[in-house]
This record gives structure tokens, sequence and C-alpha cells, in this order.
């Protein structure tokens, strides 16, 4: 698959890769895609994203949403709203392990495994076979940092979340890369 990639994507991948080491994080995932791709300049993903209202300025706002979502151990606004219905207040439950065990107490342990490069959780390695679904819908041969930004942008989770916060969501995207509706590829 990594054959059909662009030199954009691949860019992003390695990025995304930067992004885990940076952070201590024993695997890749999808946020460090994410990451990687608000990195990105002058690729068709960063004009789809400044043609959304996401320039640099404002990616800071996405990069501040997910160290909070980190912060909460990597649960969604709707995992916290589930809770809450359980009559669970994840705030009073992070603020009360933070200040048991320090800030950041909840974000994922890093795994020791050396130097090597990290290997890529099962939700980035999801990612990045949809992006291939992504791009096949759309009749394109190869695999750009666009396609890994529609497949981000078409899985639940943290990212697309704090992306459709933002104005970024799979339909904005397709209409602004395709001029239509878009293909949404199956998950």
């Amino acid at each position: 698959m990594f054959e059909r990639f662009t030199k954009d994507a691949r860019a992003v991948v390695e990025g995304a890769v930067g992004h885990a080491e940076q952070a201590g994080a024993g695997q890749v995932e999808e946020s460090h895609v994410l990451l990687a791709l608000l990195d990105r300049e002058g690729t068709r993903g960063s004009f789809a994203l400044a043609a959304l209202g996401l320039t640099p300025p404002r990616r800071q706002a996405v990069v501040r949403a997910l160290d909070e979502a980190r912060r909460r151990g990597g649960l969604s606004r709707a995992d916290a709203d589930a809770l809450a219905d359980l009559g669970i207040d994840l705030s009073a439950v992070i603020s009360r392990i933070e200040g048991t065990h320090g800030e950041g107490a909840l974000a994922p342990a890093a795994k020791s495994g050396g130097w090597g490069r990290r290997p890529f959780n099962r939700g980035a390695k999801a990612l990045l076979s949809q992006s291939l679904r992504t791009a096949v819908a759309h009749h394109d041969r190869h695999i750009g940092d666009e396609h890994l930004l529609l497949a981000l942008t078409a899985r639940p989770g943290t990212p697309a979340e704090v992306l459709a916060d933002h104005g970024v969501t799979y339909d904005s995207l397709a209409k602004v890369l395709y001029g239509g509706g878009g293909t949404q590829a199956a998950g």
C-alpha cells in the first residue's frame, strides 16, 4: 500500500512518527497523524484546511483541543457526555486524579521499547487503510495527504470530533477537494 503514497502522504506518516516520538508515546496514534497534517504546507490537504478556515493561526486551537483530549485519557466529548448521563462528572474525576498523581496522569503512558520506530496502533493502521479506500472511492490512483485527511474525518474519534468543531468534516473537505458531495468510502 505504501508504494501508492505520494511524497506528501509519506511526509505525513513520517511526521506522525516524529510527533509520537516527541510526545514519548509508545505508538503512533490518529492524533499524531492529524498533528502531522497540520504541520504541512503547500499540499492539497493544507489548501483544503485553509479553504475551510483552518489557517495556521487557528490550527493552534486544534492542537490545544487534542492536548485536552489526551489529558482526558483520550476520551472524546461523546464519551464524556455518556459518562455524564450516568452521573459521572469527568472533569471532577480528572481533577481528583491529577490532584493525587499530577497533571496529565490520565494521558496514555509511553511503552518502554528502546530507540526503534514507534509502531502504529490499531486506529492509526485502520486510518491508513481507510485512506486507500478513500482514494479508490474518488478514482484517484495515489494516496495523498488529502486522502489521509478525508479518512481521518470519516472515522469516529477525537481527531474527527476536533476537526468538526472547527468546521472540517468529511463532506466539507470532499466539497473543497472534489467540488461536490463526497463519496465516503466504507469504513
